[in-house]
């Protein structure tokens, strides 16, 4: 098991203004989820829901095999329900939920909005966030399950940092030893797992009454390698800076650029 927990950037003094503040309203929304379950179904995004148009207020059941009918909870979302498409993004099912994917948004994400930039860094989060969710969405159109977590978008900024990144080192506890490796090898071992888990999740139908969202992991993933090689083409030489600095002298944080 290879879990990653911090990158080289360490010497790197800039502060990443969207990324703290996508953290903090993380951990205030679940704070705010924690007091009141019924907006964690109300503003999670269900695909029924943004397929129709129509806001599910009511508890739906669910036929589940092996546990036979299963209870849906559901409540009054926004008045534009398309709106979950972003609320859902700042929420979680669970401590380990948010944990996880705020220790990758912690590790990677100041790396991307050094080079992004604070404003277009912040557009590309949430793009990656939406691209993963109608990802999900186009998967399966009628569920009626609701979907809700960063992970999306966490994708997409681990998918920009591979491709502008790719030979930062990386820190991660393998087993019992903490290991130095290649961002390469940590984000690509890990997008491979959601490609190879996601072929088993498209033949999933109704039947099926959770589980981890993969397809929204691939779709984040696959709008932040498109984001940074669009980056890469337009912007053809690093901006100095702290980070900048860092790679002239450490020859083992070379980016591809």
């Amino acid at each position: 098991m290879l879990f990653p927990i911090s990158d080289d950037d360490r010497e790197v003094t800039t502060v990443a203004y969207v990324t703290n503040a996508i953290l903090l309203i993380n951990v205030l929304v679940f704070l705010v989820q924690m007091s009141d379950p019924a907006i964690t179904y109300g503003y999670s995004v269900v695909p029924q829901e943004i397929t129709s148009g129509v806001d599910l207020v009511e508890p739906q059941m669910l036929q589940v095999e092996g546990h036979g009918a299963v209870t849906i909870p559901q409540a009054p979302g926004p008045r534009i329900i398309w709106l979950t498409l972003l609320t859902s993004m700042f929420m979680h099912g669970g401590f380990g939920h948010i944990a996880g994917n705020m220790l990758y948004l912690w590790i990677f994400g100041n790396n991307v909005e050094h080079r992004f930039g604070h404003v277009w860094f912040l557009v590309f989060y949430l793009v990656a966030g939406l691209a993963g969710s109608l990802a999900q969405i186009a998967s399966n159109p009628g569920s009626i399950i609701p979907n809700l977590g960063a992970s999306g978008a966490i994708a997409g900024v681990m998918g920009a940092y591979l491709v502008l990144f790719p030979r930062n080192r990386v820190n991660a506890v393998f087993f019992y030893v903490i290991v130095t490796i290649p961002a390469v090898w940590v984000l690509g071992m890990w997008i491979a797992m959601q490609f190879v888990n996601s072929v088993g999740s498209i033949a999933a139908t109704s039947e099926s009454a959770g589980g981890v969202a993969y397809l929204a992991h691939v779709g984040g993933f696959v709008a932040g390698v498109l984001a940074a090689l669009l980056c890469r083409m337009m912007i053809r030489r690093e901006p100095d800076s702290e980070l900048r600095r860092q790679y002239q002298h450490d020859p083992r944080a070379r980016q591809i650029w």
